[in-house]
């Protein structure tokens, strides 16, 4: 993402969107972002472009590199070519929230929403930070044209929450924002306990990316169910936000006509690295792995290699080895190489090549480890991720250990487990 501090929103309105090689994709029309009832800043979730066949198309903000005064780059992939719709928990800023009508939290003054300014987080999420509002005047609230413009912070100015068109509360509005400071494994817990139509509620209310987030950590019954409500492009949606390890076991459960229909309706990019999990047995290095873990060619630098592992979307676990294999770099790699954990990267000269780094000597796991082989594997070299490569040393992904505990702990855990943690039901000692 270029470096731009605050992009108002007027701004972008029609800026053409290009994808990385230069080639038009089309125009900005709106921005999507997700309200709350507290006064936080909404958080920007994407952009609506209109492709030049006049279909609108919602792209995440995370698929922007940059945003110019005269242009807005995507990076490399495919445009979800499905047409945008607009969710419950979700405002339009040019559409619906310009010209909206609130209070100065201060006087209670009422003012007219005339711009919004979106601003870049630490953890590289937009948020609306600002509004640009004026005063208005008069009996019904009209304001004059040379009306005073503020430009306020967003908790300043009341009465654009988490509200539909009427201006009521959504139903699952206060738990979507307890939700908002939880943990996925939090809210996986708190789920199971709600009413189905509350959950169902809370579901359609939420983004794509945190409810994929949150079914991940759901038990089957629940998973099963949950998709079993949403609409199949939603659900097809969901299965593309999830991490490709954990939407091949998901869609393991299903029946084959509904595994094929939900594989067809995702996007080509999104469901090939699911297809090839599948062709694994879920207890083996195959079905355990993950086909995205830090892969670098060899002449990659050791300050490459760090700023790669410094995503915040990385789990713990994969963060803390990259993988060294001759291109290309998506699996099924080219040559395996070998691979270099974190710790040995900070003790590297920044300059250096990973491939002077790599450990050659630790011994790749095979996609049909079992389980067992698998724990063994874990204990024997301290690791909490491993590579899997096939009979021609071709780096097909990574396992977790994380992933293989979820396999070994009792079924039912999710059920139970955090709640037997919880000092408060621990029986009293005599």
């Amino acid at each position: 993402m270029a470096a731009v501090n605050r992009v108002f929103a007027a701004q972008l309105a029609g800026l053409p969107v290009f994808g990385p090689d230069g080639e038009s994709i089309g125009k900005v029309r709106d921005l999507v972002a997700g309200l709350r009832l507290d006064q936080l800043p909404p958080r920007v979730l994407g952009l609506v472009v209109e492709l030049s066949t006049r279909r609108r198309v919602f792209v995440p903000m995370l698929r922007v590199t940059s945003i110019e005064s005269n242009a807005v780059t995507l990076a490399t992939g495919s445009v979800n070519m499905r047409r945008f719709h607009q969710r419950p928990n979700e405002v339009l800023v040019l559409g619906q929230l310009l010209d909206a009508h609130a209070r100065l939290a201060s006087t209670g003054a009422r003012v007219a929403v005339v711009d919004a300014a979106m601003e870049q987080t630490r953890t590289r999420d937009w948020v609306l930070a600002r509004l640009a509002v004026r005063e208005r005047t008069g009996p019904l609230g009209l304001g004059r044209r040379r009306a005073n413009l503020q430009v306020l912070a967003w908790g300043e100015v009341a009465g654009l929450g988490l509200t539909d068109l009427s201006g009521q509360p959504q139903g699952a509005g206060e738990l979507l924002m307890l939700f908002d400071s939880m943990r996925a494994v939090d809210i996986a817990a708190t789920l199971r306990d709600l009413p189905l139509k509350r959950r169902h509620e809370v579901a359609d209310a939420m983004d794509d990316e945190r409810l994929a987030d949150v079914l991940e950590e759901l038990p089957e019954d629940d998973q099963k169910e949950l998709v079993a409500y949403l609409a199949e492009e939603r659900a097809a949606d969901v299965l593309e936000a999830m991490s490709p390890d954990d939407a091949a076991d998901l869609l393991a459960e299903l029946n084959p006509v509904e595994q094929n229909r939900l594989l067809e309706l995702m996007h080509p990019d999104e469901s090939g690295p699911v297809k090839r999990l599948l062709k694994y047995s879920s207890d083996t290095a195959g079905g355990l792995m993950t086909p995205e873990p830090v892969v670098l060619a060899p002449d990659a630098t050791v300050a490459e290699a760090l700023a790669h592992i410094r995503n915040p979307d990385l789990t713990a676990a994969l963060a803390s080895m990259v993988f060294v294999c001759r291109p290309p770099s998506a699996t099924p790699t080219g040559r395996y190489i070998g691979c270099v954990h974190f710790q040995r990267l900070l003790r590297e000269p920044p300059a250096e090549l990973v491939a002077a780094a790599a450990d050659t000597d630790l011994p790749p796991l095979p996609p049909t480890a079992s389980l067992t082989e698998l724990t063994r594997y874990f204990a024997a070299y301290n690791l909490t991720c491993a590579p899997v490569v096939d009979s021609e040393d071709h780096l097909l992904g990574a396992v977790a250990v994380d992933d293989v505990l979820d396999h070994l702990l009792p079924e039912g855990w999710r059920e139970t487990g955090l709640r037997d943690l919880d000092p408060e039901t621990e029986p009293e000692h005599a």
